[in-house]
């Protein structure tokens, strides 16, 4: 039963890639720009980046992406969970309330200013805007905990650090995972952004190098590592999810 669930997710994943494929090749006919080459091309250029500078660029956007993630979780499920107490969330949620609506991707110049132009600046960055996207949806998981468990672990004695350890954070984890997938896309959004300058390193510096030289195809095969990259990081997470989820698999 797992391997058919599997073997149609699979096929799942191969038809889209398929349609997505069959429409890119439509649309490079119809509309007949360089700017838009067809996918074959692209392809052709992808593999040959992967022989020469693709891996290095890969490897180090994806490195400033976990960095960020992981940064930006270690302190959002502390502070998120927290908010399953009433006087916790009247404190913290002011906070949050007026800062995540702040576009803080204007806020690049000032880290870039304030941390160099290295990477710490731009993992800084990433890690900030997706910590506002992660407290905001842990924090909505946490004040919805169902507080009769908590006052039915409390009545058999349970103390504060029991009551997070096996109804809060269980309670609030499915969420966390959650908040992660949104992360994710936002991640490497901003990271193609703080790529496209001041840096000669990453798959952002890639696509905007070959938009510099007209090079279309090398572009394509910048986006396309750039979306594996997502892609791949989405499959890791289920895997993960599946482990220590295990409850909202068992259907």
């Amino acid at each position: 039963m797992q391997g058919s669930k599997k073997q149609h997710k699979i096929r799942s994943y191969l038809i889209s890639v398929v349609i997505l494929i069959a429409m890119w090749e439509a649309l490079s006919l119809i509309i007949l720009s360089p700017a838009l080459p067809d996918p074959y091309v692209v392809l052709y250029s992808f593999v040959e980046h992967l022989k020469t500078d693709l891996p290095e660029h890969f490897f180090i956007s994806e490195m400033r992406v976990l960095c960020a993630l992981a940064l930006a979780l270690s302190l959002s499920i502390p502070l998120g969970t927290l908010s399953y107490k009433e006087k916790t969330d009247k404190f913290t949620a002011p906070f949050l309330y007026i800062l995540y609506p702040i576009p803080q991707i204007v806020l690049l110049p000032l880290f870039i200013l304030l941390f160099g132009i290295g990477n710490l600046s731009k993992i800084l960055l990433i890690s900030f805007i997706t910590f506002f996207q992660m407290w905001m949806t842990i924090r909505d998981a946490a004040r919805h905990i169902n507080k009769s468990h908590v006052y039915s672990l409390v009545s058999l004695g349970a103390n504060g650090w029991h009551v997070y350890k096996h109804v809060v954070f269980p309670s609030v984890l499915p969420k966390v995972f959650t908040g992660l997938r949104i992360s994710i896309g936002t991640a490497i959004a901003v990271l193609f952004f703080v790529e496209s300058f001041a840096t000669s390193r990453g798959l952002g510096y890639m696509i905007m190098e070959a938009w510099g030289k007209a090079d279309y195809a090398s572009l394509y095969a910048g986006m396309v590592a750039m979306a594996l990259m997502g892609f791949g990081l989405y499959i890791i997470l289920e895997i993960i999810e599946r482990k220590v989820c295990r409850w909202l698999y068992l259907a």
